[in-house]
């Protein structure tokens, strides 16, 4: 590397995805390269320009790169101010190998709904303790994705119809408050596709899957802070990350620390 490098990379507890890898260059050029994973590249700040298969390509602004497994490309600055970029890389079943010959023909398309999707997806996949909402999101991006490359849809979305598919979600969360499920393992269970149970979940209960298992948890933390217990140890027994991680949702549901909610006088 030369010039300004700045790298961060991780493996998050997200079936699916490989490793996430925020980086910021302002010379460094990637020489030519493949990977084994699809690699979903989004960009904050700055320019790039690539090439895939020995074809010119471009990045800037709102755009999604989407680089398929195997194929050759590079990658450097467009700009004399380098890039800051955030790149997850999927494992090869996430997208399937019936797009990646689309990938190639055009793996880099203005898409400010997907670009979005995608910022929410990186978002969760940095906070321990998120997984299913990581899992969730990743779900829309992969078929946002699929639908940008007119891939074929994915067999039929579930055996049930949505509202109970809906009430069949719920029970299984309510069966996982602490110990926690994947979405993938959820929609195995009911043999759902995974973005048609978020979807049915939604539409019946007014809020995705993570969100009410998190609003759970805050019900049970809630009570067992009142009986006594610790933050620290409530965290545990509610089912959250940490301590850390059971504050930042406490407060953001309740509006003080689960200390202060402990200590209010009665």
């Amino acid at each position: 590397m030369t010039g300004t490098s700045d790298v961060t990379a991780w493996t998050p507890a997200v079936p699916g995805v490989r490793e996430v890898f925020h980086a910021r260059f302002t010379e460094h050029a990637y020489p030519p390269h493949t990977h084994d994973a699809w690699a979903v590249l989004i960009l904050d700040h700055g320019a790039i320009r690539y090439d895939l298969d020995r074809r010119h390509h471009g990045a800037a602004g709102t755009s999604v790169t989407v680089l398929p497994p195997y194929v050759p490309h590079d990658g450097r600055a467009a700009v004399s101010t380098g890039f800051c970029k955030r790149v997850l890389y999927l494992e090869p079943d996430v997208l399937g190998d019936d797009v990646i010959a689309k990938a190639v023909d055009g793996p880099t398309f203005a898409d400010p709904e997907l670009r979005h999707r995608m910022d929410q997806l990186h978002r969760a996949v940095a906070e321990p303790g998120d997984e299913l909402a990581a899992e969730s999101r990743l779900a829309f991006v992969r078929e946002r994705i699929r639908q940008r490359f007119a891939a074929e849809p994915d067999g039929q979305p579930g055996r049930s119809a949505p509202g109970k598919l809906a009430d069949e979600m719920r029970s299984v969360l309510d069966s996982h408050i602490v110990d926690g499920i994947t979405l993938e393992r959820a929609a195995g269970l009911l043999s759902a596709h995974p973005t048609h149970l978020v979807r049915a979940f939604t539409r019946r209960f007014g809020l995705p899957p993570h969100m009410y298992l998190t609003g759970r948890r805050i019900d049970l933390a809630r009570r067992l802070l009142l009986a006594g217990l610790a933050p620290a140890d409530v965290a545990v027994r509610a089912g959250f990350y940490d301590q850390a991680h059971l504050t930042r949702h406490f407060t953001r549901y309740l509006g003080v620390p689960p200390g202060r909610y402990a200590a209010a006088p009665r």
